[in-house]
Order: structure tokens, then C-alpha cells, then sequence
């Protein structure tokens, strides 16, 4: 959420949630004067003991380009994102996947196809990020976008060899993405083992992000949280959903028997 709305839902935030802020998405924060934007969040998160992240940004940008240009301005704007994490305190940030096209289940994922090249251009993009991110104790978790295939995303994860380069699973996207062919959310979760790190749980009807709300679109959420207790990994779970529909949610959750 963006740091805003804070204020409204503290009580329950202040209960040792996962939560994760949406400011530094925008290029307007980083390049204005964050440090003071962040000195008041961190002041506003005064009591706040759960675990702490932010959605890095990613308009516009992509950390999978054969341009070097184009790799350094989207390291330099994670890296930006990444101050303001230390800022903050915060120890994870979302990175976008950068696979358009690459994903579809019909192709295979081999050098020969072309995924070495890829990975190479992601490591030379995310190379000081990741450095950056370890010396600050700050994950990095890839989440699916437009992801027809675990395949490729999972390929680059496990590529970094390390526990900073982490998975992000967006349900409502896998959900998309089902409607076209690919695999089910808990199929993503399950994929994902033990190095999922992050999940963004919303709700779709499979034909636009729709960003819904639990129980308001057509994901299967009792698989999905089958898969989570399954799972070997403890992933931060966040409702990115519109703020103010984020109360009822949760409580959508708790009512279906699926979280507290």
C-alpha cells in the first residue's frame, strides 16, 4: 500500500503483518527529495515489528535488455529503490520478470533457444543491484508479469545462487496467464519451493489485473493456500489491493477458514 494509508489500517498492521509500501514505484518519489519522505514513513512505522518491504520500480523499465544504456538506467533506478529500503528498514523489493515473450509453454527453455543470452543480460543489469541488496540485508523478489511458464523465471532465480534473488508469485497474475494456457497458482507456488520468498494475493475473473479483492474473482484460494502451508518456505504474503478494500480482504480470508 502506499504509505498513506498507513494511518488507516495500523491496528491490524501493528499485529506483526507482512506489509509492503508502493512509494518508490514512482520516479516522482526518487528523484524529489526521499530522504525525507522516508524519515517520515520511518516515523510512522514507529511499533511496527512485522516484516517490512517495497515494491521497487518498474515502469517503463525492464532488467532483461541487450542495450547497456538501457541496463544502466534500470540498475540506477533500483538502486534507488534500494537506498530508500535501508531508509526505511525495510528487507525486500519487488522486481519485475522480464519475460514478454519468452514464457509460453510451447517453447523450450534451453541455451540454444536463447535463455543463456537472457539470463546473461539480467546478471549484467542486476549485478551491482544484488550486491547492493546483500550488503543492506535487503531481498530481491522477481514476480511473474506476464509469465506463461515457471520455467524461465525459475531458471533465473536459481541462477543468482543465492538466498537475496527470490521468487515473487502474483496469484491474480498466474491466474491471467492460466486463462492462456499456463499453470495454475498453486501450481506456480508449488513450482516455486523453497525459493519463494514473496506473494501478492488478488483476485482476478482471468481477463484483466483486476486487483480484486479475495473472493471477488475466480482463483481458486483454497488451493492456493494449500500449496502455501505445503510449500517448504516462508514467503511474506501481501493483499495488494486497493487500500480500502484491504479490511475486507482479510476478513474474506479469516471468514473462508484460510488466514487469521
Amino acid at each position: 500500500m502506499p504509505s498513506a494509508h498507513l494511518a488507516a489500517h495500523r491496528e491490524w498492521l501493528w499485529e506483526g503483518r507482512d506489509l509492503e509500501l508502493q512509494d518508490p514505484v514512482s520516479h516522482l518519489v526518487l528523484d524529489g527529495d526521499w530522504r525525507t519522505h522516508a524519515q517520515n514513513i520511518r516515523r510512522d512505522l514507529d511499533g511496527f515489528t512485522g516484516r517490512l518491504g517495497i515494491h521497487g520500480p518498474f515502469w517503463g523499465l525492464t532488467v532483461m535488455a541487450q542495450d547497456p544504456a538501457v541496463r544502466r538506467l534500470t540498475s540506477a533506478r533500483l538502486r534507488g529503490g534500494l537506498a530508500m529500503a535501508s531508509e526505511i528498514g525495510a528487507t525486500h523489493m519487488v522486481v519485475h520478470s522480464p519475460f514478454d515473450f519468452f514464457g509460453h509453454p510451447l517453447v523450450a527453455h534451453t541455451g540454444v533457444t536463447g535463455l543463456d543470452d537472457q539470463l546473461e543480460q539480467v546478471h549484467e543489469t542486476l549485478r551491482e543491484v544484488v550486491d547492493e541488496a546483500r550488503q543492506i540485508g535487503c531481498m530481491l523478489v522477481i514476480e511473474n508479469i506476464r509469465d506463461l511458464n515457471p520455467a524461465p523465471l525459475l531458471a533465473l532465480v536459481s541462477s543468482f545462487d543465492s538466498g537475496t534473488v527470490q521468487i515473487s508469485i502474483d496469484v491474480g497474475h498466474a491466474a491471467l496467464m492460466q486463462a492462456k494456457g499456463g499453470p495454475s497458482p498453486d501450481h506456480w507456488i508449488r513450482e516455486a519451493g523453497r525459493r519463494l520468498g514473496h506473494v501478492h494475493l488478488q483476485d482476478t475473473d482471468g481477463l484483466l489485473d483486476r486487483h480484486w479483492k479475495p473472493g471477488d474473482g475466480s482463483i481458486n484460494w483454497r488451493m492456493v493456500f494449500r500449496a502455501l502451508r505445503e510449500v517448504q518456505a516462508d514467503p511474506r504474503l501481501i493483499l495488494e489491493l486497493k487500500p480500502e478494500e484491504i479490511t475486507a480482504g482479510q476478513q474474506w480470508l479469516v471468514q473462508e477458514g484460510l488466514a487469521r
